[in-house]
């Protein structure tokens, strides 16, 4: 059986022809990632299926279907009826069925509010990698920081500090960061509106100044640097007074568009896929989903100042024959491998920030992607690269 010609083997223009759709550079470790499949998002979709009297008919059925669902015990997931499942089936040839919502898309509650009611049956249960409403996305813009100015600080300052300081220098996290703060003030604050100021935060402001305001590094002894960071997030406002049950806390979560939505991301993209921990995708994705629950019912934050181990704010007590279901769904934060290595892989690459001799003005740096043994390379990758010579001589086709 003869053996397919290797691309070493192919004219250079072919091989120039198959170059060209590489969406990112060559060697840089990632699979092709959602984007560079055509998507459409839901308000689209439903416009669309607005045009069509047979769709929008079936839709409003399956609104009004759905609609009619409630949650009334805390301790179980919405109960779906058959028959609107099998009106959803009447769409799965609409474009409905595959659309999705961004993250910081202007009208996202009213494209949730979409997704979920084409996607009835789905519940937190699943793990399959298109159960979130999110397009996944993965940004590959280098980190570009200011850090000229830090030299009014004490060189010892803790790197928190010196991340809030870069929060500080920059006007559009500043601004962010105080209507937050003013919102999670005082004595009297409004949980609500807290919620929603530090939702507005860690979707608007750049990923670089807010991970690293959350996620910023500190000695176990450095018990202020670790106070800082448990802060950040005004958890004295933002977290529930007492101990809800979990299971409560899910119950709420689930009745929301939103929350659902960010809890199914979460879920998505930090489940552990076997007992060894493998990960379902990238580190960058799972920070990405755990960052966007921040602000929701279901808010989670660090539990102490002397180490980095995180969790939801809520107990298991009172569970009753449910105690298994509640403390899997308390693990999957406190006890969440996938979890915990991108939290930690993430405060070392910012410990790497402020070991790099930063006197020029700007630093910038690319943060490499984990490889993911659950993340397959793409099988032309290692082809092209043992062909130097003919990657060499492309540029004198032009």
């Amino acid at each position: 059986m003869a053996r397919p010609p290797s691309p070493c083997s192919l004219p250079p223009v072919l091989l120039l022809l198959l170059l060209l759709p590489l969406p990112v550079p060559l060697g840089a470790g990632d699979p092709l990632p959602t984007e560079g499949r055509l998507m459409i998002n839901c308000i689209q979709a439903r416009r669309k299926c607005q045009a069509d009297p047979t769709c929008n008919a079936t839709y409003h059925h399956l609104n009004s279907c759905i609609s009619s669902i409630n949650t009334a015990s805390p301790t179980e997931e919405p109960f779906v009826p058959v028959d609107c499942v099998e009106v959803a089936q009447h769409l799965r040839n609409s474009s409905l069925m595959s659309c999705t919502c961004h993250r910081r898309m202007k009208n996202q509650a009213a494209c949730l509010d979409i997704y979920w009611t084409v996607h009835p049956a789905r519940s937190i249960g699943d793990y399959e990698l298109d159960v979130s409403p999110y397009e996944d996305t993965v940004t590959r813009k280098p980190w570009k920081m200011n850090l000229s100015k830090l030299n009014m600080l004490k060189p010892d300052s803790d790197l928190c500090l010196k991340f809030a300081m870069l929060c500080t220098l920059n006007d559009k996290c500043d601004r962010l960061r105080k209507a937050y703060g003013e919102a999670c003030s005082g004595s009297r604050c409004q949980r609500h509106t807290c919620l929603g100021q530090l939702r507005s935060f860690f979707e608007k402001a750049s990923e670089a100044h807010a991970q690293g305001l959350l996620l910023c590094p500190c000695a176990p002894t450095d018990q202020g640097c670790g106070q800082r960071r448990r802060n950040t997030i005004a958890p004295n406002c933002a977290l529930p007074s007492g101990a809800p049950n979990c299971l409560e806390l899910r119950r709420l979560c689930l009745s929301d568009p939103l929350c659902r939505s960010r809890l199914a991301d979460f879920q998505t993209h930090c489940h552990p896929m076997d007992i060894l921990g493998t990960c379902a995708t990238e580190q960058s994705r799972c920070l990405r989903a755990y960052t966007g629950l921040i602000g929701t019912s279901m808010t989670p934050n660090f539990v102490s100042n002397v180490n980095a181990t995180v969790a939801l704010s809520c107990t298991c007590r009172g569970s009753g024959n449910l105690q298994e279901e509640c403390e899997r769904l308390e693990e999957s934060f406190s006890h969440n491998p996938c979890l915990m290595e991108a939290i930690a892989a993430k405060m070392r690459f910012h410990s790497q920030l402020f070991s790099q001799d930063w006197a020029d003005s700007t630093f910038s740096v690319m943060q490499r992607q984990n490889k993911n043994l659950a993340m397959r390379p793409q099988p032309w990758a290692p082809s092209l690269l043992s062909c130097p010579l003919t990657l060499i001589l492309l540029p004198s086709l032009w």
